[in-house]
């Protein structure tokens, strides 16, 4: 190597040492500007790389750490589980569960990992990722690749350890997704060897049967199916030993392209089997509106992003209308402002997640969203997440109005 070569790698480096310095000790806003300017240039690489260049930035502590307080408005309480804003990161995202503490810190209530299968698998060939820019959409099918559930153990354990050695890390409910392996014939039993061995680190755990990229997987959503899962697995649950606080909550994920008799069903298995509630839902096989013009929506996979957020609002107000809101749902599918989260609550969801446009638009998404959204509660008089869900139900809800309209709070400043 030349020592001109050598003099610019050196110069680099101390260039790129000085600018990480710069970065971790700047002020959280500051830090979402730098982090979010990533954005296009990620964009412009493979989007299954970007993803992985985004985990591991998350792994090493280079992402924003927003220590602002959410608004009160946002404060929720779901499961039993306090919740300081309802809005959550959805599984796939995170899906080996190695960047869960960098994913907290950016804001966000609550964080799900996975789908983890008992065995570890590579999933689908690649490519398997294909974006939609000017929808803002993602088509994938990935197939659940990840390291399995001893990997994912012993990373949740890193993570506990590290939260217990760090104070400041934030630490909100922890999802855990649930997958069976492709190969396996018998789709209990991988849910409840993935339940056995990461159920102690769960603040939640999530059946999913609804991704459309594992052959067979969606037909357990049918009721005969899906109640001898939800028998054998909650059954599971239920023999292991707890503490006081008893088991994590046991949650079904469902997906959007269900005919009635498939909502009906599902309601009734999850009333009359005890789930703790549903995640509705995973992404589609459908190609709405514009989405069938361009050229990526020929690759098989499933939909997410804008796109979905009309069909996956529908569906969870139906469900939620099934269940007569005696069921806690996750709204998940399409949202990319408060606007949406709002949307979904007034469906019916006590929670949100997103996943897509986080993709798309990086941190400064998050907080974004939080203040949409307590805005909308602030102009319509919810004085709390927890008064607006369902509101578009005043039936199942027995009444139809919050209360009188209140003035803008002084924490709006903060924002």
């Amino acid at each position: 190597m030349s020592k001109l070569i050598k003099r610019t790698v050196l110069l680099g480096a101390v260039a790129a040492s000085g600018a990480a310095a710069f970065y971790l000790t700047a002020d959280t806003d500051t830090q979402m500007e730098i982090a979010s300017s990533t954005g296009p240039l990620l964009r412009m690489l493979d989007p299954e790389l970007s993803h992985i260049i985004g985990i591991q930035a998350a792994a090493r502590g280079l992402l924003p750490r927003d220590t602002r307080p959410d608004p009160p408005s946002l404060h929720t309480k779901v499961f039993g589980l306090e919740f300081s804003n309802p809005l959550g990161l959805a599984a796939g995202f995170d899906k080996n569960a190695e960047a869960v503490a960098g994913l907290m810190g950016l804001g966000f209530g609550f964080v799900e990992v996975g789908s983890i299968t008992p065995r570890p698998q590579p999933g689908n060939p690649p490519p398997r990722v294909f974006r939609i820019p000017e929808l803002k959409a993602t088509i994938n099918r990935y197939g659940f690749n990840n390291l399995g559930a001893d990997a994912v153990q012993d990373h949740l354990a890193e993570f506990e350890k590290k939260v217990l050695q760090d104070p400041s890390i934030k630490r909100g409910p922890l999802g855990v997704n649930l997958g069976k392996n492709k190969s396996s014939k018998d789709a209990s039993q991988d849910y409840c060897i993935g339940l056995t061995r990461l159920a102690q680190h769960a603040d939640y755990l999530v059946v999913n049967v609804s991704s459309p990229n594992t052959p067979g997987l969606r037909a357990l959503q049918g009721r005969k199916e899906l109640e001898a899962l939800v028998k054998q697995v909650k059954g599971t649950r239920d023999r292991m030993l707890w503490g006081p606080g008893g088991p994590p909550p046991l949650l079904i994920k469902v997906a959007p392209d269900l005919s009635e008799p498939d909502k009906r069903d599902i309601a009734a298995v999850a009333l009359n089997c005890g789930v703790d509630g549903l995640i509705v839902s995973n992404t589609t096989i459908q190609r709405p509106g514009r989405v069938a013009e361009f050229p990526a929506a020929q690759e098989a996979g499933g939909l997410s992003g804008p796109p979905l957020l009309e069909l996956s609002t529908s569906v969870l107000s139906d469900m939620y209308r099934l269940t007569g809101g005696r069921l806690p749902l996750v709204g998940c599918g399409g949202v990319s402002s408060g606007e949406d989260a709002y949307r979904k609550i007034r469906a019916g969801a006590s929670l949100v997640q997103l996943y897509t446009a986080f993709a798309y638009e990086g941190p400064t998404l998050i907080p974004r969203v939080k203040r949409e959204l307590a805005e909308c509660l602030d102009r319509d008089g919810f004085r709390s997440v927890a008064e607006a869900v369902g509101a578009d139900h005043p039936d199942i809800r027995g009444g139809s109005g919050p209360g009188t309209r209140k003035t803008s709070p002084s924490w709006f400043r903060w924002w």
